[in-house]
C-alpha cells in the first residue's frame, strides 16, 4: 500500500484539527467509529462516496501507528475489562 501519510491531513481550521481524509472533513475517528459499529467496507463506501478503499485503510494505519507510539505517562492506572 503506497504511504498513508499521503491521504491524511490535520488543519486546526477543519473538524478543529482531527486528523481527516485529505480533501474531505471526514475524520479518521469517523471511519473508525463506523467499522467498529459493525458497518462493512462496502457500506461506508456506498454512505461515502467521496470516499475509496485506499482511505479507509489509510485511516486504519494511521491509527495503528498512532497506537504504536502512544506511551503511558502515569503508572497509576487501572484496565478496564
Amino acid at each position: 500500500m503506497e504511504n498513508y501519510l499521503n491521504h491524511i491531513t490535520i488543519h486546526s481550521d477543519i473538524r478543529f484539527g482531527k486528523s481527516c481524509i485529505k480533501d474531505t472533513r471526514i475524520a479518521v475517528s469517523d471511519i473508525l467509529t463506523w467499522l467498529a459499529s459493525g458497518m462493512t467496507m462496502e457500506e461506508i463506501l456506498e454512505d461515502y462516496p467521496e470516499l475509496n478503499k485506499t482511505h479507509i485503510y489509510a485511516a486504519l494505519q494511521f491509527a495503528a501507528r498512532r497506537e504504536e507510539v502512544t506511551k503511558i505517562l502515569n503508572t497509576n492506572y487501572e484496565t478496564v475489562a
